[in-house]
């Protein structure tokens, strides 16, 4: 499995909509999260009527021998409710036997700094037992997975030292369920379906609100990783002559699989929730993740330069990953600046049955 390929085209897809231009907590944009690959609990999504889909399904196809073994890892974000409360009572001294009085507020100063609730992220991964191909007509291996909720206290001192605010973060606890089959379509190639799925327990507290408590429970940027050993993977979006059929019988609700590595590499596919071509890149002149989607690297980057003092103030105490953005931003020579402007692509033929 080629993990440096995947490494960073999975931070990528990972992060796609993490936090939207202007980058600030205040833009409404950033108020209600939109995020690719969220796969909701599956009692919401019943709730729903289906749109908040809860299982994700990738099936690609596969030229092996019976002794090949196929690795399986499902990656996603984990979000982590950050809000803001006010010690009732500021204090000098903390004890650890002591549960201060907090009032939750919007936003709070200390020592020249703003503090506003905020959505961040815990990178979660999965990984499967090797999948070895079978010399029956059918294999399949399931795996469930659980992770507890945590609650972290980071108090926050004035001037005096004393205790007047305090940073929590919430996880609520996760379970889901993966699921691989391997079936053989003749002596050499297989078709490998993935399943996942979010099966942690919800009941809705209201219509207003049980979106966004729901996306606290929910798998975001869900993708899969597969790697192949003695075997290799055929693309989707060109597969061979006497596979075509078989491709185009393959069914993918919430992912979509290619080709990582090399160009020609066959060993690893990553099944994305975001349309893809096979061999994907990070744009070379790309100094770094934007997060916003289809990025634009110039434009926003000379938006961020454009930001006023507050706003990038406000971007700056917001989160960890928009804080360093805007530091590169501001730290990028003309030079890296330059490379962006004008930049074309590789284009790609057009095939004659497609004219």
């Amino acid at each position: 499995m080629n993990l440096a390929a995947v490494d960073k085209i999975g931070k990528a897809v990972l992060y796609e909509g993490y936090m939207l231009y202007p980058y600030r907590p205040s833009s409404v944009k950033n108020q209600q999260r939109w995020n690719f690959g969220v796969l909701s609990p599956k009692s919401y999504s019943e709730q729903e009527k289906g749109t908040e889909p809860f299982v994700m399904r990738t099936e690609c196809l596969v030229e092996a021998t019976s002794g090949a073994e196929l690795e399986v890892r499902v990656r996603f974000l984990q979000l982590v409710d950050r809000w803001i409360g006010e010690l009732v009572s500021p204090f000098r001294d903390l004890q650890p036997e002591e549960t201060p009085e907090i009032r939750k507020v919007p936003r709070i100063e200390v020592g020249g700094r703003v503090y506003q609730p905020w959505q961040e992220a815990v990178e979660r991964e999965v990984i499967l037992p090797v999948c070895h191909f079978a010399a029956q007509d059918e294999t399949a291996l399931s795996q469930t997975f659980e992770l507890s909720s945590a609650r972290q206290l980071e108090h926050l001192h004035d001037g005096d030292r004393r205790n007047v605010g305090v940073i929590v973060r919430e996880q609520n606890a996760l379970c889901g369920a993966v699921e691989v089959k391997t079936e053989r379509l003749s002596d050499r190639s297989y078709k490998v379906g993935v399943w996942v799925r979010n099966l942690t327990p919800f009941s809705s507290v209201s219509a207003d609100v049980s979106r966004e408590v729901a996306l606290l429970r929910s798998l975001v940027s869900t993708h899969v990783v597969l790697g192949i050993q003695d075997g290799q993977f055929c693309s989707q979006l060109d597969p061979p002559d006497h596979l075509r059929d078989a491709a185009a019988g393959c069914l993918n609700v919430g992912a979509w699989p290619v080709l990582i590595g090399e160009e020609g590499q066959r060993d690893t596919v990553l099944c994305s929730p975001i349309i893809l071509y096979d061999y994907p890149q990070i744009a070379p002149e790309s100094a770094g993740d934007l997060f916003d989607g289809t990025e634009i690297d110039e434009i926003l980057s000379l938006r961020i330069m454009t930001l006023t003092d507050e706003e990038k103030r406000e971007m700056s105490q917001s989160d960890d990953r928009a804080r360093q953005m805007l530091e590169r931003t501001e730290s990028m020579p003309v030079e890296q600046l330059m490379k962006m402007h004008g930049v074309l692509r590789q284009l790609r033929p057009v095939k004659e049955e497609m004219q």
